[in-house]
């Protein structure tokens, strides 16, 4: 075992990968001689050359295009935008083409992909920075949407988003890159797309969350043991495909769900979540299922960030409005 926060984590992956499978590439703006934006490709460029780690133009719609053809041709290429706030020039390859190859061909090709973006705000950046706009992509067929929200499970889905045969989204938390460290195993580890993580068990409430939020929770879960409230607490990790039986079963145990995200609260995946719940564990709850998210507004800068995060304080509020319901 070594000791890794998220961003060591990630280039580990991309290393053991690289490693492994000759066919994987990195590329994007800065990923060679500087490392990447946060510094989570170091050092691949010296081990493995430019042939391998690839500095892109300026251009995202010309990164995810160039990776998107390497991708049909039979190499594994690892593409990075730098913040969220870019990914919109990708959405005519991810949407028309991507996702659609398998179908498309009926098989017979696919576009094994992995477009890594950093997202979510808290970290002070300008305009376009700081999106979370996760929803936009778990609503096209034919990609998988994975977050993870600890080292270990960075290394994990990472690893498994690279050997997948469709294309990943794999969304950074970039505010908490360098927050948390843990244990991470040395040998080849994978953990399965598609399985919600069970961070806590408990009795009274479900409360669904994940990437940046899921630490959040874990505190305000901490918060609520002083006031005799156990809260359950699911990190979904992938967002599609979704892990639906967990998150039912534990509705279903608890009888009581609230769902954390920092994207906004119109048409977050926030909502998907509700209305499974009420199709499939309505009889079983003891109260509505709430929601506690970012607000319906452009993520503000610099100190309004505060504001804008769901905090432990507005969480609790949203507990409690659900416990004494």
């Amino acid at each position: 075992m070594a000791v890794h926060n998220i961003i060591e984590s990630v280039n580990l992956a991309l290393k053991e990968e690289m490693k492994r499978d000759d066919r994987v590439i990195v590329l994007g703006e800065d990923v060679g001689v500087n490392g990447g934006v946060f510094r989570a490709t170091i050092g691949l460029l010296e081990e493995f050359g430019d042939n391998r780690v690839i500095d892109t133009p300026l251009s995202e719609n010309g990164i995810v295009a160039g990776a998107l053809g390497m991708a049909v041709n039979g190499l594994r290429p690892v593409a990075e935008i730098q913040f969220m706030g870019f990914v919109y020039y990708i959405l005519n390859h991810i949407i028309c083409h991507a996702a659609r190859l398998r179908n498309r061909t009926r098989g017979r090709i696919t576009a094994p992909l992995v477009i890594r973006v950093p997202y979510g705000a808290g970290i002070r950046a300008p305009e376009h920075h700081s999106e979370s706009t996760e929803a936009l992509f778990t609503q096209i067929p034919g990609i998988k949407v994975v977050v993870p929200s600890t080292p270990k499970d960075t290394k994990g889905l990472l690893t498994s988003a690279i050997r997948d045969p469709d294309t990943v989204i794999f969304l950074e938390p970039k505010r908490i890159y360098r927050a948390i460290k843990e244990d991470i195993p040395e040998e080849e580890y994978t953990i399965p797309l598609g399985k919600a993580r069970m961070v806590k068990e408990g009795k009274d409430i479900t409360v669904i969350c994940w990437g940046a939020m899921v630490r959040v929770v874990e505190t305000v879960s901490e918060e609520a043991e002083k006031e005799n409230i156990d809260i359950e607490i699911i990190d979904l990790r992938t967002l599609s495909p979704l892990d639906k039986d967990t998150i039912i079963t534990s509705v279903e145990k608890t009888g009581r769900a609230l769902v954390v995200h920092e994207a906004p609260k119109t048409c977050g995946l926030g909502a998907e979540i509700v209305a499974l719940i009420n199709e499939k564990a309505l009889l079983s709850l003891n109260a509505p299922v709430l929601r506690v998210t970012g607000q319906d507004i452009a993520v503000p800068l610099a100190k309004g960030e505060d504001y804008y995060i769901p905090s432990v304080d507005r969480i609790l509020q949203g507990l409690k409005k659900i416990i004494n319901f």
